[in-house]
């Protein structure tokens, strides 16, 4: 039996068996983590979809919540390469990117410049606090993010496959910082809150972080495994009514557009062209991990809030009122319906 994809980018089929296989090898993938990550569930399931989805994270949380870890276990478990940028005000665009050296040949005397690679060259790229860096440094990243590649003296050379940048931000420390504009924001697919753990969670991961022996994620899946499981996510049939439904979701946050009273009234700016890209292969990517393959109209709202949380832009009578972007999202599903 096999299953044809109603839309194949590559005139791509999978059979049941192959389907079966992928997707019990995300089931292994999270088991993986879950040997580290004590609780945060959802949060490891958040992960796991911008993964699948082939998109980038933006991790918001305060110190000491194990963000860095979570990042750090991903890599582990899919046999990833991974280096860590830890953002700071002085840190140089050339720091991330790279930088050209002038070397001598030692036979012909002749001098030329080489370009060495930065740290952004790799599969699995963590940029901690990212905020604390000036807009030129955070703006290198763009190309990378969006193109997967990296400009530099007119050459342009190509990123690993796949690649994976993960940002982390903390909320509550605003010296020293630097908001993310809006087109760097855009660039991250999901936005992942990550939360205090449960009491009992807590007690776990403090015995588990103060004995010896302390384990590493175990590899769960290899780098061509993970790149078919993306290709496999693009190739999931949905359909154009469900499309136009993610569509009218993300109108719905533009003032100008809307009839939603919520978002009228504390929205300043609504999200782009691009926030529907994201809604509809999120939601693909969240049926995959569902075991199905077709996306329902839960898919859609579940990815909702971390889709669009940092695209939606509220406005200062939002914050005086102390209004949520939960709070509006909300809204807008109560009024967006499926035709």
């Amino acid at each position: 039996m096999r299953w044809e994809p109603e839309v194949a980018e590559h005139g791509t089929s999978w059979s049941e068996s192959e389907v079966s296989e992928l997707v019990a090898k995300v089931a292994a993938l999270k088991q993986s983590m879950a040997r580290v990550i004590i609780g945060q569930e959802q949060v490891v399931d958040l992960l796991v979809t911008c993964l699948l989805a082939g998109g980038h994270a933006l991790v918001e949380g305060v110190p000491g919540l194990g963000k860095t870890l979570l990042v750090k276990s991903l890599a582990q478990a899919t046999d990833m390469q991974f280096r860590r940028v830890q953002f700071t005000p002085d840190l140089m665009p050339s720091d991330i990117v790279g930088t050209e050296i002038l070397e001598e040949d030692q036979a012909t005397r002749q001098r030329a410049f080489r370009f060495q690679p930065g740290p952004v060259f790799t599969q699995v790229l963590l940029a901690d606090e990212i905020n604390r860096a000036p807009p030129k440094t955070q703006s290198a990243l763009l190309e990378a993010m969006q193109e997967r590649c990296v400009t530099f003296a007119g050459q342009t050379h190509a990123l690993p496959k796949p690649f994976f940048v993960l940002a982390t931000q903390n909320p509550i420390e605003q010296a020293g910082t630097y908001p993310l504009p809006e087109a760097q924001l855009d660039r991250f697919l999901l936005r992942i809150d990550v939360v205090y753990p449960s009491e009992d969670e807590e007690v776990m991961m403090v015995a588990m972080t103060t004995q010896a022996g302390l384990q590493d994620a175990a590899p769960a899946m290899d780098l061509q495994t993970l790149l078919r499981l993306q290709q496999l996510v693009r190739d999931i049939a949905i359909g154009e009514h469900l499309v136009r439904y993610a569509t009218r979701l993300v109108r719905a946050t533009r003032p100008q557009e809307t009839t939603v009273a919520a978002v009228k009234k504390h929205v300043g700016w609504g999200a782009g062209p691009r926030a529907g890209q994201a809604l509809v292969l999120a939601a693909k990517a969240r049926a995959l991990m569902a075991g199905r393959l077709a996306v329902t109209r839960e898919d859609i709202g579940a990815m909702l809030l971390p889709v669009l949380a940092h695209r939606v832009l509220r406005n200062f009578e939002a914050e005086a009122d102390g209004v949520a972007m939960a709070d509006i999202l909300q809204a807008i599903r109560a009024e967006i319906r499926v035709d």
